[in-house]
C-alpha cells in the first residue's frame, strides 16, 4: 500500500484530488445517506450488507457502484457506463452523459373540448395576470367569445 500511495503522490490528478479529500464518520446509515444526497457525489460506492435499502434512498449521485466487486474503475473502463459524470454536486440536477442527451423530444398536448372546459378559467386567469390578453382570448374564442376590435 505504501508503494501505491507514493506512486499516487507523484500523479498530478491524484494530488489535486487528495488536496480536497476528507474522511467522514457518521452515527447511522441514515446520516450517511442524507449526507450523500446533499453532497451528490460524482462516484458513490455502496458496500453494505443491505445495499438495496441504501440504493432505494440514494437520489443524487453521478454513478453508483454496489458491493465489494464494483469499484469505480469498473465504470471507468469496462462496464459500459459513461464516464462523463456530473461533478461538484451537480448530480442533484444532472445525470451522467447518456443516450437521452443525444435525442430530441417535443412536448405534445392533445386535449378534448371538455378537458379544455375544465381548465379554461385557470388558463384565462393566469394569462390575464401575465398581461397576455390574446392568450386568454384564445381560450374564450373556443367557447364562443368574440373579442372586441
Amino acid at each position: 500500500m505504501l508503494v501505491q500511495a507514493e506512486q499516487a503522490a507523484r500523479n498530478s490528478i491524484v494530488k489535486a484530488s487528495l488536496e480536497n479529500a476528507a474522511i467522514l464518520t457518521a452515527d447511522s446509515l441514515e446520516q450517511c445517506i442524507g449526507f450523500s444526497n446533499k453532497f451528490a457525489p460524482e462516484h458513490l460506492e455502496i458496500m453494505v450488507s443491505n445495499s438495496d435499502f441504501v440504493l432505494d434512498r440514494i437520489k443524487n449521485a453521478g454513478s453508483i457502484f454496489i458491493g465489494n466487486y464494483a469499484p469505480v474503475p469498473v465504470g471507468d473502463y469496462a462496464s459500459g457506463t459513461n464516464h462523463v459524470l456530473p461533478t461538484a454536486g451537480y448530480a442533484k440536477v444532472y445525470s451522467g452523459l447518456n443516450i437521452n442527451h443525444f435525442l430530441k423530444y417535443s412536448s405534445i398536448q392533445k386535449i378534448s373540448k371538455s378537458g379544455l372546459e375544465s381548465l379554461k378559467e385557470t388558463i384565462i386567469a393566469l394569462a390575464e395576470e401575465e398581461g397576455l390578453q390574446a392568450h386568454a382570448d384564445a381560450i374564450r374564442t373556443r367557447f364562443g367569445y368574440k373579442p372586441s376590435k
